[in-house]
């Protein structure tokens, strides 16, 4: 890591003051919940003019060219990076660096935040932000202490959630430069949910989550046999892309249960919020967690939210206030969320009445945006600490 020297430049260059700041936004092209953080910043610095922005995926196997394409549609500026070496995508966005010559690099998720990082220092961009996206991820002994080094050079590390912040303090990240920053969705896609009554909704249930180890398709489909052994038989939507092999792997465990008439696995979905609005429970079924944007899009659809009991989902979740909590990787505990959902309709429907309420509140986008530029703001200040942090 020696090599790696903090190669700020003792002043800004005279042209930054003539235009607007500039920020960079670098993180993964798997199309995670990460990435719809990142474009929907990038979308408000387009939106408020306050900052000039520019979107950097790393290309990973399961980037969709239409996905990236659709994004330079709507009028993103968005350009890719390799990711099939660390080297190569530091190399690349070194060069996207000196181009474009950023005020602030922001380096969202694991191990993006490393390579993004190290990038910035190389092209020297006066200012770098970390931002967690998980309250669990690889991290070896040599990734946590090049993550530590980094925090030494970085402006600010902020956690999706309060959850994620304690994660890092507890790593080591310095204090007065660690703060939490709640993610946020667009509310206008829910805006019609009270027109859809809970209760003449399909009694049925969605999971709107990619495919991958974090997610725990397993014990939803094994609490789904469960509901079956007790004579209830809802329908089940699986919304979401996300790696082949764990989609397989859910497909034959659905066969192998009997689930094939239940369960329909929809792959990526272009109206999550007409598909949440017409059902009544949504589920998050997950090892880990750092803030669920798919939990809480389904809480402002007016669903019945449950979801395990893990950092992150317990933050949104308030147990018997707004969701349902069950514990983790346990299929009994589920099926007895869904089946006091399914069978006491008053209960669904107040808990489903208090989650969106809090979702449309807590949990906006313009809410998260908003926060994320009163913290660039201080940084292009030159303020930094968490005196001046724990006012965002």
């Amino acid at each position: 890591m020696s090599k790696f020297t903090d190669a700020r430049p003792p002043s800004e260059p005279a042209d930054r003051a003539s235009r607007r700041p500039r920020v960079l936004h670098f993180v993964t092209g798997g199309f995670s919940g990460a990435t719809q953080v990142a474009i929907d910043i990038v979308r408000g610095h387009l939106a408020g003019k306050q900052f000039e922005p520019l979107l950097v995926l790393r290309r990973k196997p399961q980037t969709e060219q239409a996905r990236v394409d659709a994004l330079v549609n709507e009028g993103l500026p968005v350009e890719l990076v390799s990711g099939w070496a660390h080297i190569a995508t530091v190399r690349q966005l070194i060069r996207i660096c000196e181009r474009f010559k950023p005020d602030i690099l922001v380096a969202h998720g694991f191990s993006e935040h490393l390579w993004g990082r190290y990038a910035g220092l190389l092209a020297k961009v006066p200012h770098l932000v970390h931002v967690e996206h998980n309250s669990r991820e690889r991290y070896t002994w040599s990734r946590t202490q090049q993550m530590l080094w980094l925090s030494q050079r970085t402006d600010a590390v902020v956690g999706c959630s309060e959850g994620v912040k304690q994660v890092l303090l507890g790593k080591g990240t310095p204090t007065d430069r660690t703060l939490a920053i709640s993610n946020g969705i667009r509310t206008e896609p829910f805006a019609t949910a009270p027109d859809h009554p809970w209760r003449e909704r399909i009694p049925g249930i969605v999971m709107a989550a990619r495919f991958a180890r974090q997610k725990d398709h397993t014990t939803l489909l094994q609490a789904i046999a469960l509901l079956k052994t007790r004579g209830l038989k809802p329908p089940v939507k699986l919304a979401g892309g996300g790696k082949a092999s764990a989609q397989k792997a859910a497909r034959k465990l659905s066969a192998e249960l009997g689930l094939d008439d239940q369960v329909e696995f929809l792959g990526h979905h272009k109206d999550v919020p007409g598909l949440l609005m017409a059902h009544q429970i949504c589920l998050l079924s997950t090892h880990y967690e750092g803030m669920p944007l798919s939990l809480i899009e389904g809480m402002a659809a007016g669903c019945t939210a449950i979801g395990t009991r893990a950092p992150g989902v317990q933050e949104v979740i308030e147990h018997d206030r707004n969701g349902l909590l069950v514990e983790h990787a346990n299929a009994e505990s589920l099926a007895d969320a869904l089946q006091r959902v399914l069978t006491q309709a008053g209960e669904g429907e107040r808990l489903a009445r208090q989650g969106r309420e809090d979702a449309i509140t807590r949990y906006t986008l313009e809410r998260m945006i908003s926060r994320y530029e009163a913290l660039f703001s201080l940084i292009m200040a030159g303020q930094r600490g968490h005196q001046d942090f724990s006012q965002i």
